[in-house]
């Protein structure tokens, strides 16, 4: 067993019994003499992880029949580009973008490529503390083909936990980082994605699902290897996929079925932020400058009053095996991620740590 606890917000930690399993099986898979990492993605034995991969997450987010699960590459940076280009055959159609933060922003500039978007900031600042405003006084279009929003910023730690309720509208969610942590209304939305370094698997992977009514509409730009429809026609094999980074993915949604499925992984998580955030709250040394209702439960920045303390908090915590808590480098500070795959006891441990940091440094 690893003695670290690793808050990286992605790659992020996998589950241990996950990383066992793959240890186990890496250099001779089923018994066949070879690794996972060498079979054909046309072998039926590939086949096999890949169907069972795709059912099993249909299981966990009761995902609707008359939705197409893909399997791509190129990661959420990537679907910036895809969903304008699959959805937009005419250019002139309005659409909405959401920007909350650095990553809703980012897909906002990359569709401006493909169209133009209309960009509704929803961050305010009241009393020092960021929110989000509510859904309902969004400034959207009047006649917006789609809405695009990211539901977790990882970067500012800002999340939107409202169900969208746009009935005129098709609604498109990154949810790269915050997939799998919850149970999630798939029928809300036309197209989720999310790539799958965070609660999912490996970098190199990103899920797609997307109603099958989308597809078809693409322009004429398009490149294949990002064409839904093709990659749907194609079992998402049009070209080689990343396979180990998929045969993870089945292993991690094998593992969330093992552990209750997603109502038991929402409890999981709310405990783990509830007891980062009162730490943080009552210490007088430490604080996050984001409004309660809109606190990730994914990623929880914050800072230190002192803020000269910081390089040595982050030395000390490697010290003591909290591994990757420094904040992105736009922003500073420190960050810890808590998905799916970080346990309780790493939170308490980090939680031990400030105490006794801000006891002796306070």
């Amino acid at each position: 067993m690893r003695n670290v606890f690793n808050f990286s917000a992605g790659p992020a930690m996998l589950p241990a019994e996950v990383l066992q399993q793959v240890q186990k099986e890496l250099l001779d898979w089923r018994g066949i003499g070879a690794s996972i990492m060498e079979i054909s993605h046309r072998s039926q034995d590939f086949i096999d992880v890949a169907q069972t991969a795709e059912n099993d997450l249909r299981e966990i987010l009761d995902i609707p029949v008359y939705y197409k699960v893909l399997f791509c590459q190129g990661g959420a940076r990537a679907q910036f580009a895809a969903v304008p280009m699959n959805l937009l055959k005419n250019k002139d159609l309005s659409v909405d973008y959401i920007n909350s933060g650095y990553w809703s922003y980012h897909a906002a500039n990359e569709a401006k490529k493909y169209c133009n978007p209309h960009i509704v900031d929803v961050t305010t600042v009241v009393n020092d503390l960021y929110k989000i405003q509510p859904m309902r006084d969004w400034s959207l279009s009047d006649d917006s083909f789609y809405i695009h929003y990211c539901p977790n910023e990882t970067i500012e730690g800002l999340s939107i936990d409202e169900d969208p309720n746009f009935k005129t509208s098709i609604v498109i969610g990154d949810f790269s980082s915050t997939l799998l942590s919850r149970p999630l209304n798939i029928s809300k939305f036309g197209i989720i994605y999310a790539a799958a370094q965070k609660n999912i698997g490996l970098s190199g992977l990103t899920v797609v699902i997307v109603r099958e009514d989308l597809l078809g509409s693409y322009c004429r730009e398009v490149p294949s290897i990002l064409n839904y429809q093709l990659l749907a026609n194609n079992k998402s094999m049009f070209n080689t996929p990343p396979t180990f980074s998929w045969y993870i993915a089945g292993l991690v949604f094998k593992w969330l079925k093992k552990r209750g499925g997603l109502v038991v992984m929402n409890k999981h998580n709310k405990n783990k932020a509830s007891l980062l955030y009162s730490t943080i709250d009552k210490s007088g040394f430490y604080f996050n400058n984001i409004s309660p209702e809109n606190r990730s439960l994914m990623n929880v920045p914050f800072r230190l009053i002192n803020s000269k303390l910081e390089d040595m908090f982050l030395k000390e915590a490697l010290d003591a095996g909290l591994y990757a808590l420094k904040g992105h480098r736009l922003v500073g500070g420190i960050r810890a991620s808590l998905y799916n795959a970080m346990p309780l006891k790493g939170v308490q441990t980090l939680v031990e740590f400030m105490n006794w940091f801000s006891d002796k440094y306070g």
